[in-house]
């Protein structure tokens, strides 16, 4: 019999951008899961975090903090292995009138800055004689219409062309992948699918009969940066529980 697959990432180094909260600490709780050293930075410090998970604090909107951040982590543990670009979303805005000021601080969150973080970690694992791996936080947003969160959806329809331009560009030393993300139940899911009942009728919609948890795509992006996915580059792996059913379906039996 076949040993059993697992995925053992001790010794490695990653970064989890925004990884202290919702998506972002199932993210960092599932490296921390499979043995990886992993810092977590973000604006303001977390009350709690998975141990050893490290704190750093940056806001990735700044480059000259984010130069910062990857230096001091270089000269602490000396390497930097994978990269999640976690940081961003997007509160609701009315695309009529949203404000060029509101735009571009939106894209400048989901789009700019995974770019200068993926430059700053690229210096770095180029120069490694492993490489390392980039997984890019991206959302069924950037794949379908995106009412309500325009300049969002299409930010994050530019960080997926962007993984697969990357991961072009930086090969072979450097692996690029996207985790698009569904709906996911985070502490925040009363924001937008309302009380108890709404978040049961929304999962109700869902092929796999629930919302996604964190866990689920730290799952997908532990996958991404292991040695299980090592010829995978360029990839968009899409958690998102069997999508969205196309409207037509309910709308054809709206008077059975």
């Amino acid at each position: 019999m076949e040993p059993s697959l697992s995925v053992d990432l001790r010794g490695r180094v990653v970064l989890v951008t925004g990884g202290a909260r919702g998506v972002g600490l199932g993210i960092t709780t599932r490296f921390v899961d499979a043995g990886a050293g992993v810092v977590v930075c973000g604006r303001s410090a977390p009350e709690h975090l998975p141990e050893p998970a490290v704190w750093m604090t940056a806001d990735v909107r700044d480059a000259g903090q984010v130069d910062a951040l990857v230096s001091e982590i270089v000269a602490r543990y000396g390497r930097l292995d994978v990269l999640v670009n976690n940081a961003g979303g997007s509160p609701p805005a009315d695309s009529a009138t949203a404000s060029p000021k509101f735009s571009a601080a939106i894209i400048a969150l989901n789009l700019t800055a995974p770019l200068v973080c993926a430059q700053r970690a690229n210096e770095v694992m180029q120069a490694q004689p492993e490489g390392g791996a980039i997984v890019n936080i991206c959302s069924v947003s950037g794949l379908r219409p995106s009412p309500g969160t325009a300049a969002y959806g299409a930010a994050k329809a530019g960080l997926i062309n962007l993984t697969q331009t990357l991961a072009v560009e930086w090969a072979p030393k450097v692996r690029v992948n996207a985790v698009s993300a569904g709906m996911i139940r985070t502490e925040q899911a009363h924001l937008f699918y309302g009380d108890e009942a709404g978040i049961a009728a929304v999962s109700a919609s869902v092929p796999l009969g629930r919302l996604g948890t964190p866990a689920d795509v730290g799952d997908a992006c532990v996958f991404l940066a292991s040695s299980l996915a090592s010829y995978v580059s360029g990839a968009n792996l899409v958690v998102h529980g069997g999508g969205e059913p196309p409207p037509y379906l309910s709308a054809r039996h709206a008077n059975d």
